[in-house]
C-alpha cells in the first residue's frame, strides 16, 4: 500500500465525493480486533505431516544415503522455508530449488544446509551470487564450469557445484556420454569443487506393466558413466538419479541421495507406489459459504449457463475461484466436502468464486466452511482427483493455489475446517 492513502470504507450518511467518505487506516479494524479472524479462503499446511513423511522416507534409505528435500516453487505451494525447516526435523539433509531467488530465500532464513539450485544459472551475476550464499549450482555444460571457475579464482575460495548428465531427458545436463571427459576437466580446474554427480529420470512413476523400459535405460547409462570414473579412478562426490518414484521403487537408485518432492507432500507419485512408505497429505485447501439462494427448476447458473437446475435448488456460493489456484476445467466436474458429504460444484468456476448445488444439504449455511482438498468429515478429496479430472498431474494442482490465499499452520491432530466453522 502506498504511504499516505489508506483504506477507504463508504458510508453513505456522511457525503462528501460521490456522497461518501474516507476513513483512514489507522480508523479501520483489523482482524484480530473483530474476534477470530474469518478468511474467505486459505490452505492449511501441517508441518508435522512433512516432518513424519521426511521421516518416513528416511527410515527407508540405507544409513549412508542421504535425503534431499525438494523445496523448489514455495515448497510447491506448501511454503518453502516451513517446510525446509519441517523436512531438517524429519531427517533431511539438503534442499534442491529450482532458482537462484529460491535458494537466497532460504539462507536469507537462518538455513545452513546444503543446496542445490536444479536450474541452470548462465549469467555471471547470477554464478557471483551462488558463491556468495553458497548455493551449488548445477553445471551442464563447460561454459557454466569456466565461468564459476573464473569467479571462485577471483575470490579466493573454491565453489562447490555439481555436474548433470542427461541420460534421457533431452532438457538440463551434459550428454551422459561426455560424462567421464566433463568429470576430468571439472577436475582440473582448481578453483571448483565437484560436489555431486546426477541425472533425472524421465519416466520413473510408470506402471511396471506397461513400462516401456526408459527408467531402466536411464539407470544403465549412469551406471555406464560411474563405472568408467570408477576405472580412471576420478571422483565425482556425491552420485544421486532418484526422484520421488525413483526413491520409492528400489534402493537400485538410490546411490549416495534421493531427491524427494511429491512423497514429501505426502502424495505418492503413481497408484503402484502408493503403500511403500506412510505418507500423509500436508496441504487442505478450505472456503467459506458467502450466500444461500433458492432457485426454481430450469435456472442457469454462472457465465454461459453451462448448467441449468433439474429441481428447484438451494445454490451456495463459495468464496474461490481460478484466480485463487481452483482450474476453471474442474467446472461442474469438483466436489466440496461439508461435515462428511460431497457436494457438487455446479456452473462455470469464476475468477473469485464458484457455485456449490446444497440441495441435499439443509444445515450448510452462510459463513460454513467446505473443503476442496484435503479432509472433512472422514471424507478426503486428493489433488489426485482433481488432476484426473482436469487431464493435468497433482504436482501442477499442488504448485497453482496463488499466494492470496492464506497459508496458515496446522497443529498435529488439528481440523482446519472444523476448528473455522460458524459458531452456532
Amino acid at each position: 500500500m502506498l504511504e499516505g492513502i489508506g483504506r477507504i470504507a463508504w458510508c453513505p450518511s456522511t457525503p462528501s465525493v460521490f456522497g461518501m467518505t474516507r476513513i483512514p487506516l489507522s480508523s479501520a479494524p483489523e482482524p484480530h480486533e473483530t474476534g477470530r479472524c474469518r478468511h474467505r479462503a486459505w490452505v492449511e499446511v501441517s508441518t508435522e505431516a512433512i516432518r513424519a513423511n521426511a521421516a518416513n522416507l528416511r527410515e527407508m534409505l540405507a544409513a549412508e544415503t542421504e535425503l534431499m528435500a525438494v523445496v523448489k516453487a514455495d515448497g510447491y505451494g506448501h511454503g518453502a522455508v516451513p517446510v525446509a525447516k519441517a523436512a531438517l526435523a524429519g531427517g533431511a539433509s539438503c534442499f534442491g530449488v529450482a532458482t537462484l531467488a529460491e535458494g537466497v530465500q532460504l539462507r536469507r532464513a537462518g538455513m545452513s544446509s546444503p543446496v542445490l539450485v536444479l536450474g541452470n544459472l548462465t549469467q555471471v551475476e547470477e554464478l557471483r551470487s551462488c558463491l556468495r550464499w553458497q548455493l551449488m549450482p548445477t553445471i551442464s555444460s563447460m561454459r557454466e564450469a569456466l565461468l564459476c571457475q573464473n569467479l571462485a579464482d577471483g575470490s579466493g575460495r573454491r565453489m562447490a557445484v555439481q555436474l548433470k548428465l542427461d541420460t534421457g531427458m533431452a532438457r538440463l545436463g551434459a550428454d551422459w556420454q561426455e560424462g567421464a571427459r566433463m568429470v576430468a576437466a571439472l577436475q582440473d580446474l582448481e578453483a571448483i569443487q565437484l560436489a555431486g554427480l546426477y541425472s533425472h529420470l524421465a519416466d520413473a512413476d510408470a506402471d511396471p506393466q506397461s513400462d516401456a523400459g526408459l527408467t531402466r535405460l536411464q539407470h544403465r547409462r549412469f551406471e555406464e558413466v560411474l563405472a568408467s570414473l570408477q576405472q580412471q579412478q576420478l571422483e565425482s562426490g556425491c552420485r544421486h538419479l532418484a526422484n520421488s518414484a525413483g526413491t520409492l521403487s528400489g534402493r537400485h537408485h538410490h546411490y549416495d541421495m534421493v531427491r524427494v518432492g511429491l512423497a514429501l507432500y505426502g502424495h505418492a507419485p503413481a497408484p503402484h507406489l502408493a503403500k511403500v512408505v506412510p505418507l500423509q497429505p500436508a496441504m487442505q485447501v478450505h472456503a467459506r459459504v458467502t450466500l444461500i439462494r433458492s432457485v426454481a427448476a430450469g435456472v442457469g447458473v454462472s457465465y454461459g449457463h453451462g448448467f441449468r437446475t433439474t429441481r428447484p435448488s438451494r445454490l451456495a456460493v463459495v468464496a474461490i475461484g481460478y484466480a485463487d489456484g481452483v482450474p476453471r476445467l474442474l467446472s461442474n466436474r469438483l466436489e466440496v466436502v461439508h461435515r462428511g458429504q460431497r457436494l457438487p460444484q455446479v456452473g462455470a468456476i469464476t475468477m473469485d468464486q464458484l457455485v456449490v448445488d446444497a440441495t441435499e444439504a439443509p444445515g450448510l449455511e452462510v459463513g460454513a466452511v467446505v473443503t476442496l482438498l484435503g479432509e472433512q468429515g472422514g471424507v478426503a478429496i486428493t489433488p489426485a482427483e482433481w488432476s484426473e479430472r482436469c487431464g493435468t498431474i497433482p504436482w501442477e494442482i499442488l504448485c497453482g493455489f496463488k499466494h492470496r490465499l492464506p497459508r496458515l499452520g496446522l497443529a498435529p491432530g488439528e481440523s482446519g475446517a472444523a476448528k473455522n466453522e460458524p459458531e452456532d
